[in-house]
């Protein structure tokens, strides 16, 4: 297969490999030349270290890098049978390119795009053959993450879904269909493990370092919510809320954070910037607080068990809801969020082990406490709970 990829940043060559690993033949387009000789010392660096860790050999090295060939004219894609577009997040930026790349690539290419929000619609709707164009969402780093989101837009036609699907597995992936909604599966239902972390912060019931805590203690998850927003970079997560909370036509439970915005604002970005929730060496380790008192009094694990209950509860509401909406199957919800964000266990089996019954009465107890739509109980669940039902 012919693959074509648009964007030499992080991602797009990240996909790249993906590819060329698995035996297709890739170019990886990109105007900026320095963007193209980035893409290309990276890879040398990736797969040395590879061969450095026994997972390939120096022949397997030349064969994958053999397979990628870097362009900087569009038009060197004619040949693709798929490309797969991983640009900057404008949907009309990815509608010129995609306008421009159909009048170079074959009628029975498939033109993919790798935007983690956009409309796959709007995108589509830039071709003369909509039919054609699908969501195939990777995560980052792309050859780590085992996860892939494919998303057909209602354009999208059966062959080309079934074709995209199957070529993802193929490129040993796991595969969640998702229906063309904001945020999709991942990025939809893990707004509150963010949302609801910033807003226990705002009222002052604890500060980062002790809810992050008690969500990896409690809770096993690798990363606390405000680490995780550092690592990500409080500018690109926030401008996801913030584009989720816009699509959803301003629905209260995916409303941003005044806190992230103003450290965006402020270029505490995180990581990259040496400065975020928390503080960062050069290498972009967090510098621990000697000040943190570490306490293991009755009132201390009490508070982190509330933390971590809500949070978790909202995460369940959320991921209940995009079941009741059929955004996907309950299995590739729990698998996009363990494949996909690393989480310790899939949430609707996470609400099975809790029990339905403590999901709602969680919710109602904080509905009646804020009268916040942002607090309601998906339908779902209380139907389950009225009839005593489980996900799985």
């Amino acid at each position: 297969m012919n693959v074509g990829i648009i964007g030499g940043g992080t991602m797009g060559s990240g996909i790249a490999q993906v590819a060329a690993t698995s035996g297709c033949k890739v170019k990886l387009y990109d105007t900026n030349q320095a963007a193209l000789d980035k893409a290309k010392a990276s890879l040398e660096k990736i797969l040395l270290r590879l061969i450095e860790k026994g997972r390939i050999d120096s022949e397997e090295k030349n064969r994958i890098q053999a397979n990628i060939s870097y362009v900087n004219n569009l038009k060197d894609l004619a040949d693709s049978n798929l490309t797969i577009e991983a640009i900057i997040e404008n949907l009309n930026i990815k509608k010129k390119v995609f306008s421009e790349l159909e009048s170079y690539v074959a009628d029975d290419c498939i033109i993919a795009s790798n935007t983690s929000s956009l409309s796959i619609a709007s995108i589509a709707a830039s071709l003369s053959k909509p039919e054609r164009c699908v969501g195939i969402h990777f995560f980052n780093p792309a050859p780590l993450m085992k996860l892939v989101e494919v998303i057909p837009a209602i354009q999208t036609s059966k062959e080309v879904l079934e074709k995209a699907i199957q070529t993802i597995k193929d490129w040993k992936k796991v595969v969640a269909v998702a229906k063309d909604t904001p945020g999709f599966i991942v990025n939809r239902v893990a707004r509150p493990f963010y949302g609801e972390s910033l807003r226990i912060y705002e009222e002052g019931l604890a500060d980062f370092a002790t809810i992050d805590n008690s969500l990896k203690s409690l809770g096993h998850f690798r990363m606390g919510a405000f680490e995780l927003m550092d690592f990500i970079g409080n500018d690109v997560n926030y401008t996801v809320t913030e584009t989720v909370f816009t699509a959803f036509y301003f629905d209260p439970r995916y409303k941003p954070s005044f806190t992230q915005k103003r450290f965006s604002e402020a270029g505490y970005l995180g990581r990259k910037s040496g400065k975020g929730f928390y503080d960062y060496d050069a290498n972009g380790k967090k510098i621990e607080d000697s000040n943190v008192i570490q306490s293991d009094s009755e009132e201390s694990q009490k508070l982190a068990n509330q933390i971590f209950d809500r949070v978790l509860v909202m995460l369940i509401n959320e991921a209940a809801d995009a079941l009741f909406l059929n955004i996907a199957s309950a299995e590739d919800i729990d698998t996009a969020m363990t494949k996909g964000v690393n989480y310790p266990k899939g949430l609707l089996a996470w609400a099975d082990e809790k029990g339905i019954d403590w999901c709602v009465s969680k919710l109602d107890t904080l509905y009646n406490e804020y009268h916040e739509d942002r607090y309601r109980c998906s339908p779902l669940l209380r139907k389950m709970n009225k009839e005593n039902k489980t996900f799985f």
